[in-house]
């Protein structure tokens, strides 16, 4: 009863089985200018999220987002490829936090799920994956560079990272996205109008449990349109596929 669907580029998705809201693999490999969504009718965020992190190329420039599970480990979308490092715990996608080249990429065989290992371990606090997502109706929020703008590349990326309170919705909300019910999210598009979209593609969808941020989702793709926020979003489950993520990182 969930949807999954992180909003993933339509670009990306005729190139390959998942569409999602990944900025095509050129733009975060030239300027970290060159990036196209950030949320849509989000805000600034509130706080420092020590957990959140920027997919980026060589110079800088931002793909995908992605959380800290382990000092060494980030969870993020399989469509979102293999950056060169990731910038972690900042709000600012060009300065702050700490900086770490990926050594390694494990990509799951059939969800939209990847595990990013870092050649170095980062200080930043990693964020706890939740028990299970959550039924219908379960407050949420997201964050993310992605762009601001709803339609295919009218923008660039923000600096300052975005956040917005959502919630899940009945999987039906997705069906667009070919949303996988025992392992997807469907999340509300506030007003029809806000929402995730290209370049916050494996950012987390979190939740508040006892006053402290828990990882319940990794943004996959839109859940039925290729502009952004007109329909609600699908994310990959993550709790869902905790053994797997344990396989590999040796905790949680």
């Amino acid at each position: 009863m969930r949807a999954r669907s992180l909003l993933v580029s339509v670009v990306v998705a005729a190139a390959t089985a998942v569409s999602g809201f990944a900025l095509p693999a050129t733009a975060g490999a030239t300027t970290s200018d060159d990036v196209t969504p950030f949320i849509v009718g989000g805000s600034n965020a509130t706080e420092t999220y020590s957990f959140m992190a920027s997919l980026q190329s060589s110079s800088g420039g931002h793909s995908c987002g992605g959380s800290l599970i382990k000092a060494n480990w980030v969870v993020t979308a399989k469509h979102c490829g293999t950056p060169y490092q990731v910038r972690v715990g900042t709000t600012n996608r060009t300065s702050g936090g700490s900086v770490a080249r990926v050594s390694r990429r494990v990509a799951h065989p059939s969800a939209d799920l990847a595990l990013l290992q870092l050649s170095t371990s980062v200080s930043q606090q990693p964020v706890a994956l939740a028990s299970s997502s959550g039924s219908v109706g379960t407050q949420t929020r997201i964050i993310g560079w992605g762009q601001t703008c709803p339609t295919p590349s009218c923008g660039s990326a923000p600096i300052t990272l975005q956040q917005l309170d959502t919630s899940i919705v009945s999987d039906s909300e997705c069906s667009g996205g070919g949303i996988s019910a025992a392992s997807e999210i469907c999340t509300d598009n506030p007003g029809n109008s806000r929402g995730a979209c290209y370049g916050d593609s494996g950012g987390p969808e979190i939740k508040r449990v006892n006053n402290a941020w828990q990882l319940i989702g990794a943004t996959s793709r839109s859940g039925g349109s290729s502009t952004c926020a007109r329909e609600p979003s699908i994310y990959v489950d993550v709790p869902y596929f905790r053994s797997w993520i344990t396989q590999y990182t040796g905790a949680l």
